[in-house]
C-alpha cells in the first residue's frame, strides 16, 4: 500500500512539474511542440508519402470519370473476386491512363467503392511509385 502511494505522489510531482515548465515556455513565448507546417501545393520528395499523389488522400469528394463509366458496375467486389478478363479490363483502362492521372484515377475508383483486382492494383503502386522517383 506505501508503495502504491509513492508511485501515485511520484507521477503527480512529475505531472506538475510538467505543467509548470509547459506554462513557463508559454510565457516566455517558446513553445515545446514544433511550429505547423504549411503543406506545399508541388510535392517536395523529401517526404516518403506525398499528399500530391497519395492514394489514399481523397482531398476532393468530388468523383471525376475517366472515361471508366463501365468499372461502376464492380462496386462492392473484392480484390480477389475478378475473372482473368474483368482484371484485363481494369488493366486496359490503367495502361491508358496519363502518367500524372493515375494516382487521382486510383482516388476516383475508391470513392466510387471500386476495388481493383489484386494484380492490377499492384501495377498501380508501382507505376505511382515509379512516378515519384521520377519527379525526384
Amino acid at each position: 500500500m506505501t508503495a502504491a502511494l509513492i508511485i501515485i505522489a511520484a507521477i503527480v510531482v512529475v505531472g506538475a512539474l510538467c505543467l509548470l515548465y509547459e506554462l513557463y515556455c508559454r510565457r516566455s513565448g517558446k513553445t515545446s511542440a514544433p511550429p505547423a507546417q504549411d503543406v506545399p501545393e508541388v510535392c517536395c520528395g523529401q517526404h516518403a508519402v506525398c499528399e500530391r499523389d497519395s492514394l489514399l488522400a481523397a482531398v476532393d469528394s468530388e468523383i471525376e470519370y475517366f472515361d471508366d463509366e463501365e468499372l461502376d458496375r464492380y462496386a462492392g467486389r473484392g480484390t480477389g473476386d475478378y475473372t482473368q478478363a474483368e482484371t484485363e479490363q481494369f488493366r486496359d483502362v490503367l495502361l491508358t491512363l496519363l502518367p500524372d492521372d493515375v494516382a487521382p484515377w486510383a482516388r476516383s475508383l475508391q470513392l466510387r467503392g471500386i476495388e481493383l483486382p489484386a494484380p492490377v492494383r499492384e501495377e498501380l503502386l508501382l507505376m505511382v511509385g515509379e512516378a515519384r522517383e521520377q519527379r525526384q
